[in-house]
């Protein structure tokens, strides 16, 4: 008897996990047509991003490359001039690749960036039918020039631009 009323004990509250599941609704997205929103947190493809004015805000230092656990980013340096600028700073990247598929997502560069140039977006869609595909270059990185702005590079007055490295806030 006591077995009985365990079994319909336990019957009775398996039907009540189903109900609930059926009154939650759907958890399915149709992807693509409807993508799921990202968490605040969430570390996507990697974006390289600009001052207002579109100037890039890579000085070409490597420290994300130094960061990186997987050995994932390729920086070389330039040098900026007056008439041919595309960073604030003496030095710019003229070449910045990420290879996505060593690319663990861990958001060290991000956090090595001095001047916040490398961000981790919410863009999950990433797909590859070749190897050098997954290499992402400075181009493709590259955010938009935004409205008001100047694609690089840009001829700029001599000794306007002296500090690469922005007036940081205080985050508090």
């Amino acid at each position: 008897m006591l077995n009985a009323i365990k079994s319909f004990y336990e019957i009775l509250k398996g039907m009540g996990i189903t109900a609930r599941q059926i009154l939650r609704g759907s958890q399915t997205y149709q992807y693509p047509e409807t993508k799921r929103p990202v968490r605040q947190r969430f570390k996507g493809r990697h974006e390289l991003r600009r001052y207002d004015n579109g100037l890039e805000k890579c000085i070409g230092c490597a420290l994300c490359a130094a960061a990186c656990p997987a050995d994932a980013i390729f920086v070389e340096a330039s040098e900026n001039t007056d008439e041919k600028r595309f960073s604030p700073g003496e030095r710019y990247a003229s070449t910045y690749e990420i290879n996505m598929l060593r690319c663990i997502f861990c958001g060290y560069c991000e956090d090595a960036c001095p001047t916040e140039a490398i961000v981790l977006g919410d863009n999950y869609e990433m797909s590859f039918t070749d190897r050098s595909q997954s290499i992402y270059t400075r181009e493709k990185l590259l955010v938009p020039v935004p409205p008001g702005g100047n694609p690089t590079p840009q001829q700029v007055e001599p000794g306007m631009f002296d500090r690469s490295i922005p007036m940081m806030e205080n985050p508090d």
